[in-house]
């Protein structure tokens, strides 16, 4: 598979799955923008630029899709995302406004202003979580925010099909990342993998970024509108 000659927008691509994303789409060949909150990491790769962009501010989509104007679309992953645990006794208002905006509205409008660059035949992928399915405590604005991302990305895959756009969402399980590992001790993290897990391990960053780039690429243009469970088999 090659992604020569492709364009891709990836938001949240410094670090985590975000980063394995941007790594796998630069090294198929494609030319790779992608968006930071805070720090910029420099990947050493040709063809590939970073933007700051804040999803809590949706004047960012200018930013943002800027460096794409001239040159159009190819492929938009919408990665980026914040999961904070608040208990539903002690979440506000702002939290849900919060969470939603860039979780749910920020993708949205993207998908939206992609729509407008994007060449026929494009990939929109949309990064969801298993926890729509797996509700764990503490996650009821990050599941709802993430849920809504999925009935986005159905209708999007219905408008957008005319023209050979596909849109998909890939919903990761335990995956190793600095977010992961920020929510429990490892060793309880590993233990829950190798319980309920058919594949009884912790997943990579490299793995979800695998089957991402393969519904970016031209051999998933007949799968759109579906949700890839890259969980390693924790739903089965």
């Amino acid at each position: 598979m090659t992604l020569h000659g492709k364009t891709a927008l990836v938001t949240g691509g410094s670090r985590g799955i975000g980063r394995a994303i941007v790594h796998r789409l630069s090294a198929l060949g494609a030319r790779v923008v992608y968006t930071y909150r805070r720090d910029a990491v420099d990947l050493r790769r040709d063809g590939v630029l970073a933007v700051r962009a804040d999803q809590a501010d949706p004047g960012a989509l200018d930013a943002m899709f800027a460096p794409v104007r001239a040159c159009g679309l190819d492929i938009l992953v919408n990665n980026a995302a914040i999961a904070p645990s608040i208990p539903l006794a002690e979440l506000t208002g702002d939290d849900f406004d919060r969470v939603m905006a860039i979780n749910t509205r920020f993708p949205l409008l993207a998908i939206r202003e992609a729509a407008t660059l994007m060449r026929d035949h494009g990939r929109i992928v949309n990064l969801s979580t298993l926890n729509t399915v797996v509700a764990g405590p503490g996650l009821a604005l990050y599941c709802a925010s993430k849920a809504a991302l999925e009935q986005i990305t159905a209708v999007a895959a219905r408008e957008l099909g005319p023209r050979g756009i596909t849109a998909n969402t890939v919903s990761p399980g335990q995956t190793d990342t600095d977010m992961l590992r920020a929510t429990a001790p490892w060793e309880r993290i590993e233990a829950t993998a190798a319980a309920f897990g058919a594949l009884g391990r912790v997943g990579t960053a490299d793995e979800v970024a695998a089957v991402v780039a393969w519904l970016a690429g031209p051999d998933a243009g007949w799968i759109t509108g579906q949700n890839i469970r890259a969980t390693g088999g924790l739903i089965v």
